[in-house]
């Protein structure tokens, strides 16, 4: 089944047609700062945690209902034993599982009350009837003893309106409280900046209206990080229409929230950013449409761009592309490799310089067609290069598991530091994971960040089963907390 992201089913296609969600955050001046920060720490024990969503899981009976799982960090890593399934069955959550709500879609987390503990918003294609509003935005909050429904509010929306599309997190217009961007509003042109903070009853202190489009197209993808080095969050989104990408736009932050004339940028699939050259200007990392085509990404070898920042935002000129035929890159670029399929920036080995987790989906390991990898390149004063990058796979000495075709390792990743021991562990995911005789369960794996780079020593899997969650074509994976790009096509 190919999947678009948000897009879980035929059925639904069409009104999950977006691409949600934002890469993890780098900062520019603040660079070595924000490496540091610990920013998915729900219960604030100074280990960052894992949000796993599985869109597809049936609950109550219903199909695609969906469900996320919150795996807690520690200095051992995850642990199955440490995870917590929540779903709209889940006591406190707003609503309830349905047919086609496909709970947890997209996911952002972000301090959105300013209590220093880390909140979750989570998408859901919920329809409330009483009010006529499509799609809603469920806070669950950050709390010492773990994530659960306790408290749990749906964002505010007027009646008749379409929420969640798009979802993206950042820090607009500087005040230290997190910002929520998405479509809030009954107006295809608009969508709306909630400013924080947000308050329990899930009204934000004031809105501020975008007029994101002005033809007949679709954001396919966001990404948020201080482009031009002002201190303040940018908010960049992009484009498709059709078969074709359409370019993208960069509205600057200010102390009065977001730009309302925005920049013009080329065009994007995945993203992620960072300074990964630490010139105190945030990069924007990209996977590039081929020849500007949206269809058929399955197809494509996959090619990663970096453009790189300066002080009037994202360069057209000073930029670097690389594929799996970049001198260094574990690999050769292959049809429907998918190289960039998934983006996440972090600082794998601790020496300040963030990398770039390149998540391979289509990769084939041996003759196991869409197996899957991910491949990790390291930043360094001259930016991102293919010098030390390393691959990973389930066929990797140390990983658990056996790779598979139709396993799609890869199909989400992050580099979070799970451990807390200030270098980033790559958290991959392979929603098309078999487990015994549930098929698509999915899976997501932790393999940790030390000195050297990335190593699977000591790596560890989470799967649907292990934790007594629904796991039947749940494509446990499918996405990450943060995580931002195209849908991956699971058999």
């Amino acid at each position: 089944m190919a999947l678009r992201r948000p897009a879980i089913s035929t059925a639904v296609a069409a009104a999950l047609i977006g691409s949600l969600g934002v890469p993890v955050l780098a900062g520019t001046a603040s660079a070595e700062a924000a490496a540091s920060t610990v920013r998915e720490d729900f219960d604030g024990d100074g280990y960052q945690d894992v949000a796993v969503a599985a869109p597809g899981a049936q609950v109550g009976g219903h199909t695609l209902a969906g469900h996320l799982t919150i795996s807690y960090g520690s200095a051992h890593g995850i642990d199955p034993a440490r995870t917590t399934t929540i779903s709209q069955d889940t006591a406190g959550v707003p609503g309830a599982s349905g047919e086609n709500k496909v709970f947890g879609y997209a996911l952002e987390a972000r301090d959105l009350d300013g209590d220093g503990l880390t909140d979750l918003a989570v998408a859901t294609r919920d329809h409330q009837v009483e009010t006529n509003v499509s799609g809603s935005v469920v806070v669950l909050w950050g709390r010492t003893a773990g994530i659960s429904g306790q408290g749990a509010v749906r964002i505010a929306a007027p009646a008749n309106s379409e929420v969640g599309e798009d979802l993206s997190v950042g820090d607009f217009d500087h005040d230290g409280h997190a910002d929520l961007f998405m479509r809030h509003g009954d107006d295809y042109d608009y969508h709306d900046v909630l400013y924080g903070p947000i308050g329990r009853d899930g009204v934000p202190a004031r809105e501020q209206q975008l007029l994101v489009y002005s033809t007949d197209n679709d954001i396919n993808s966001t990404a948020v990080g201080d482009f031009n080095g002002d201190g303040t969050e940018d908010l960049a989104t992009f484009y498709v229409y059709e078969n074709h990408a359409e370019g993208g736009k960069l509205w600057l932050g200010g102390a009065d929230g977001l730009s309302t004339v925005p920049q013009r940028l080329s065009s994007a699939s995945s993203t992620a950013v960072a300074d990964f050259d630490r010139d105190g200007y945030a990069d924007l990392a990209t996977r590039v449409f081929p020849n500007g085509i949206t269809e058929n990404l399955d197809e494509d070898p996959g090619t990663v761009k970096i453009f790189y920042g300066s002080a009037s935002g994202p360069s057209a000129t000073r930029t670097r592309t690389i594929t799996q035929n970049t001198s260094g890159v574990p690999g050769v670029s292959e049809k429907g490799d998918e190289f960039g399929g998934r983006l996440s920036a972090g600082d794998v080995n601790g020496d300040g310089y963030p990398d770039l987790a390149v998540g391979v989906p289509g990769e084939a390991i041996g003759s196991k067609a869409r197996a899957g990898a991910v491949v990790v390149l390291k930043g360094g004063k001259g930016g991102l290069t293919g010098t030390g990058a390393q691959a990973f796979h389930q066929d990797t000495t140390g990983v658990p598991g056996v790779a598979e075709s139709g396993d799609v390792f890869g199909g989400s990743a992050r580099l979070l530091d799970v451990t807390g021991d200030d270098k980033a562990d790559l958290v991959a995911g392979a929603p098309g994971e078999n487990l015994g005789a549930v098929v698509n369960g999915g899976a997501v794996w932790q393999l940790r960040g030390a000195a050297s780079g990335v190593t699977a020593s000591t790596s560890v899997a989470v799967n649907p089963v292990d934790i007594g969650a629904p796991a039947s074509r749940a494509w446990f994976g499918w996405n990450l907390s943060g995580d931002n790009g195209p849908s991956v096509v699971i058999p």
